[in-house]
């Protein structure tokens, strides 16, 4: 057992470090197994060597952001946390230093983790840009943070976000209401993404003048998308064929963005995902870039990042 104190750089800083109703030592404690106490001026940490370095590794890098007069949040600690596992937190605040965009609120959007560095720096280098890994990693919003962004910066006149309406087929006839009515909950976390960055008037407002576009996949069919910024959605649960219709909609002046999880396609039958087949077919394609997450870029609660990594250790034994 092995006790050490941390003192920030800054009196001031203290408050942000711990969080609200100690959340942010919580989380801390909680993860590493140790105690972490806020002593007024100072954070105690006392448990087993290892891990209490891991704190105090995370509890620098987090002072350094807030020096730098950034709030943080859960999200921000679990960042951290995982750069502590991996020894790699000196690199923490560089994750701080571009903001994307700033949301419906005012608040600044930036990256959470190194893997969705990559995937931000993909976006703004290649044409297309696959998206692979489970849910958690910030996939879509990141996706929907930089279409809007382009879209803000004359880049892009339209957004198109497609996805497969139903995971089993699309397969919509059975369900109540219009086409509209049927397909929107299959688009929700788009809609969400949209709603947090732009609020909702001013999306339903670009919706209404057709320069945001959300629309299930059938419906690319036939058209080509110039001067757009394009993203599909669970692209796991299309087909080779699908995948194929969407990618040659690419028109001149155009990105698309491709994100999915392997580990959750729901195709019936025996049909091929045609985000599997793709990373083969287009590897040697320049312009094309895949980024793949790992759990370990999952931005939600610590669990989340332990259930996943439960059930794929599951999946390697069966």
């Amino acid at each position: 057992m092995s006790q050490t104190n941390f003192i920030p750089r800054n009196p001031e800083n203290i408050q942000k470090l711990v969080g609200v109703n100690d959340s942010n030592l919580n989380l801390l404690a909680e993860n590493y197994d140790v105690s972490v106490v806020d002593t007024g001026s100072q954070i105690t940490i006392a448990g087993d060597e290892a891990p209490t370095n891991k704190v105090l590794a995370v509890l620098r890098a987090l002072d350094q952001v807030v020096s730098a007069k950034i709030n943080i949040s859960a999200p921000d600690v679990v960042s951290a946390m995982k750069m502590a596992d991996k020894g790699t937190t000196e690199y923490f605040p560089d994750l701080y230093q571009q903001i994307l965009i700033r949301d419906a609120k005012g608040r600044p959007v930036r990256v959470k983790n190194m893997g969705q560095k990559r995937y931000v720096e993909a976006i703004a280098k290649n044409d297309v840009v696959f998206g692979i890994g489970p849910a958690g990693t910030g996939k879509t919003f990141i996706a929907v943070v930089c279409a809007i962004a382009a879209f803000k910066r004359g880049e892009v006149s339209r957004i198109v976000l497609t996805r497969p309406a139903v995971e089993a087929g699309e397969s919509l006839g059975f369900l109540p209401g219009d086409l509209k009515e049927k397909v929107d909950p299959y688009l929700r976390p788009i809609y969400d993404s949209l709603y947090a960055i732009l609020g909702t008037n001013t999306t339903d407002h670009l919706m209404e003048r057709g320069v945001i576009e959300v629309a299930p996949l059938a419906y690319m069919r036939g058209r080509t998308l110039d001067d757009a910024f394009v993203i599909l959605d669970e692209a796991q649960n299309t087909t080779d064929a699908q995948m194929k219709m969407f990618l040659t909609r690419l028109g001149f002046n155009s990105k698309m963005i491709v994100n999915g999880d392997m580990t959750q396609v729901d195709l019936p039958g025996r049909q091929h995902s045609g985000l599997i087949d793709a990373q083969h077919i287009l590897k040697q394609i320049n312009q094309v870039k895949f980024i793949h997450f790992s759990a370990n870029d999952v931005v939600r609660h610590p669990v989340v990042a332990k259930i996943i990594n439960a059930y794929e250790q599951e999946e390697e034994q069966s």
